[in-house]
This record gives structure tokens, sequence and C-alpha cells, in this order.
């Protein structure tokens, strides 16, 4: 048995570094594909990226349940990390197709197809404090969005128990699916505290960044 590293990055921090969702980064080189799942599932994220090949930006994303061909933190912490660690790439190559990567100041963001992502249940709430009063395990199936509008940004929360994950801290597709829905850009905070930033690109597209925080270095057995 040997120890594999796992780079993990918080990704859609605040403005001053906190929250943010949790993000384990692998290289994807050293795990065959047949074991990445059941890596995934371990680590106990939302999502893992296995990163193929740093230079190109090529990665595939997993979650507990199985591979996804898009989402949103993992792509935005991806591009974060490999920024960090000289390789800032201009697109990403995931499963769903190329995703254009851009860095303003300490945000990055990528640009995506609203309808990629997970198939949600969309819940339009009267107030923050009713978004904020939700209790998770009333969800035991599926993906639910909760959000309201809080002065000019939006509130929200996710439970996706359909992806083994009961509350997911900040969903970077979802947000893009709710940029198209209302057509414009926005300002969300989601989970504990995490903000997302995105930017409506009709009739198909929106981009979704954030802030990323690396964070420290975690090992499990293969």
């Amino acid at each position: 048995m040997t120890g594999l590293a796992v780079q993990v990055v918080h990704v859609f921090t605040d403005p001053d570094g906190r929250f943010g969702n949790p993000l384990g980064i692998v290289d994807g080189r050293l795990v065959p594909p047949a074991d990445r799942q059941r890596f995934a599932a371990d680590l106990g994220d939302s999502e893992t990226v296995y990163v193929d090949d740093p230079a190109t930006g090529t990665l595939r994303i997993y979650s507990a349940t199985g591979e996804m061909p898009f989402a949103g933190h993992p792509t935005v912490g991806a591009a974060a990390w490999l920024h960090a660690t000289g390789h800032p790439v201009d697109t990403l190559h995931v499963p769903a197709g190329p995703i254009a990567v851009t860095r303003s100041d300490d945000l990055f963001s990528v640009r995506a197809d609203t309808t990629w992502g997970s198939t949600w249940e969309w819940h339009h709430l009267d107030s923050p404090e009713a978004v904020l009063a939700a209790d998770p395990t009333a969800y035991s199936g599926g993906h639910t969005y909760l959000w309201s509008w809080q002065g000019d940004a939006i509130r929200a929360r996710a439970f996706a128990p359909a992806m083994g994950v009961v509350e997911d801290e900040a969903t970077g597709s979802a947000v893009t699916q709710l940029t198209a829905q209302l057509g414009r850009d926005l300002h969300v905070i989601q989970g504990t505290g995490s903000h997302l930033y995105t930017t409506h690109e009709p009739p198909t597209h929106a981009t979704v960044g954030g802030r990323v925080r690396l964070g420290g270095r975690r090992t499990i057995t293969i």
C-alpha cells in the first residue's frame, strides 16, 4: 500500500478567504479510471478532480456516486490550482467540452453551457431567513436548490442527496442555470457564506467564478 497525495483547495470563498467548498485535486496519472470513483467516495467531498494533463488542463470530475461531465466548483478550483502550480491555462478540457478560463484580480471564472450540470428542483422562497431555516434532513432524494433575494444578491442553499451530498456548500453549475432562468448577472451567497459571481451570456452560456483559497494536503491509501 502507498499513500496518494490529495491537494485541497476551497472554492468560492468570501472576500476574507472564509467558507468555500472544499475540493480534492489528484494527479490522475497515478489513479486508474476504475479506481477514481471509490477514492472520491473515500475523500468525502462533494467532488474530486483528477488532473490527467496539467499542461493542457485535461481533467475528470467524480462525485461519490459517479463521474460528472462538468461541474462548476471543481473547474474553478482546478483552474486556480493549475495557475498557482505553474500551469496557467486558458481552457480546461472535461468530458462535457472545452471550458474557457478567465482571471480578474483574485477571481477565477469558467464559461459553461447553462444546460450542463445536474437537474435541479428550484424553490424561490420569500426571504433569506426562510432559506437559512431549511432543514437538510427534509430532502431525501434528488437535487433541490433554495434561493431568495437578499438586496441585490441571492441567498441560497443546495441539497443533493442523489449524489451523496446532504448539503452542497457552493454549486457552480446550479448558479449558471439560475443565471439563465433570471436572465441577468448574479452574486450568490450560498451555504455557510460562500460567494459565487456569474455573468449571463445568452443565448446558451454563462460564466461562474469566485475566489479560491489553496489549502493543505491529505493522503489516502491506495
